[in-house]
C-alpha cells in the first residue's frame, strides 16, 4: 500500500573547501571537500501519476530540464530498477536553490526524490542504503541526504560527518546565469597544463576552526581549487569576491563550480548589512541570506 504523495524539503550546500586532484584516465577528478548544508531549500513533491512529469515553480526556474534529462528521472529509474517502484510519477519542485549555481540544486532535488519514493512506497530504507543509490547519481547527491557539515572524498561521494560547533551565517551572491560544471573542470585542467598536481588533501586548519566554532578562522580558511577556473570563465566573479571582502566578510569563496559566491559573516546583523551592500553595489544578480549547518533531505508532508 503506497501513499498518494510525499513532499521533501532539501537544502543547498556550500563548499568550505574544494581540493581537486589531477584529471584521471576516466576523465574524473579525485577531490577532498568540506560541505555545509545551508538554509536555502527546495520543496519536492513526489506523487503517483499516470505518466512521468516535472513541474517547477519558485525563485529559480530557468534552465531546469522538464524531461527525462533531469537528474530526478535517473533517480526514479534507479529506484524502479532496484525496488520495482513506478516510473510514472509527478514531480513538483518549488525552487529556492539557484540553478547551475554550484550549490547542488539538481543533486538536492534528486536526493529528495530518492527519499520521497522510499516514503511513497513505504520501503523503509535507511539513509545509508539510500546513500549507496545516491552515489550512482552524482558526487553531491549523498551529502544532500545527510546534510550538516561533512567531509567528502573520492569523487565527493564518500561522506563522513565533520566535527563542527556553532552556527554560521552566509550571504550568497547569486549570478543571473549559471556555469556548467564540466566547463569549469575543463578550464581548471587547461590552467594547470604543465603543472605537477598533487592528490587532494583536506585543510587541517579549516577542520580545527570548525571544531572550535571560530567563524573568523573558518572564514580565513575557505578555499576552492575551481575558483580560478570559474573566474577565468566569468571574470566578474573577481569583482564580487573583492566587493564582499571590502564590506567586511570574514571570508568569501566561489561555491563548487560556481558561479554562486558564498560569504561568511559574523552574525545576522552583519549578514543583513552585507546583503544590502552587495545589492546596492550592482555587481550581483541577486542576494540570499542563509545559515548553516542544517539537516539534509527530510519529509515535511505525506498524503
Amino acid at each position: 500500500m503506497r501513499h498518494e504523495s510525499v513532499t521533501v524539503q532539501v537544502p543547498a550546500k556550500v563548499n568550505l573547501q574544494l581540493s581537486v586532484g589531477p584529471k584521471e584516465a576516466d576523465g574524473y577528478h579525485e577531490v577532498a571537500t568540506v560541505f555545509q548544508a545551508i538554509s536555502l531549500f527546495d520543496n519536492v513533491k513526489v506523487a503517483a501519476a499516470d505518466q512521468f512529469s516535472i513541474m517547477v515553480s519558485g525563485d529559480y526556474t530557468n534552465g531546469v530540464p522538464l524531461d527525462q534529462s533531469n537528474l530526478v528521472y535517473k533517480a526514479i529509474e534507479l529506484m524502479a530498477d532496484k525496488f520495482d517502484t513506478d516510473k510514472n510519477l509527478e514531480i513538483s519542485i518549488e525552487k529556492s536553490i539557484p540553478v547551475a549555481g554550484g550549490m547542488a540544486g539538481g543533486s538536492a532535488d534528486a536526493a529528495a526524490v530518492l527519499l520521497g519514493i522510499d516514503q511513497l512506497y513505504r520501503l523503509g530504507l535507511s539513509k545509508d542504503e539510500l546513500g549507496e543509490i545516491a552515489r550512482k547519481l552524482g558526487s553531491d547527491v549523498p551529502f544532500m541526504l545527510h546534510g550538516g557539515t561533512a567531509v567528502g572524498r573520492g569523487h565527493g561521494d564518500e561522506i563522513t560527518p565533520a566535527l563542527s560547533r556553532g552556527n554560521y551565517h552566509w550571504v550568497i551572491a547569486v549570478s543571473s546565469t549559471g556555469l556548467a560544471t564540466p566547463a569549469v573542470y575543463a578550464e581548471c585542467d587547461r590552467l594547470r597544463t604543465g603543472l605537477d598536481i598533487k592528490a587532494p588533501t583536506l585543510n587541517d586548519e579549516l577542520l580545527q576552526a570548525l571544531l572550535s566554532g571560530d567563524a573568523t578562522r573558518v572564514g580565513k580558511s575557505l578555499s576552492n581549487d575551481l575558483q580560478s577556473a570559474a573566474c577565468s570563465i566569468r571574470p566578474a566573479l573577481r569583482l564580487i569576491l573583492d566587493t564582499g571582502q571590502e564590506y567586511g566578510a570574514l571570508g568569501g569563496v566561489v561555491s563548487g563550480s560556481g558561479p554562486s559566491v558564498a560569504f561568511l559573516v559574523a552574525d545576522e546583523d552583519h549578514s543583513l548589512d552585507l546583503a544590502v551592500a552587495l545589492t546596492s553595489s550592482g555587481v550581483v544578480g541577486s542576494v540570499a541570506r542563509a545559515e548553516g549547518p542544517v539537516t539534509g533531505a527530510k519529509i515535511i508532508s505525506v498524503d
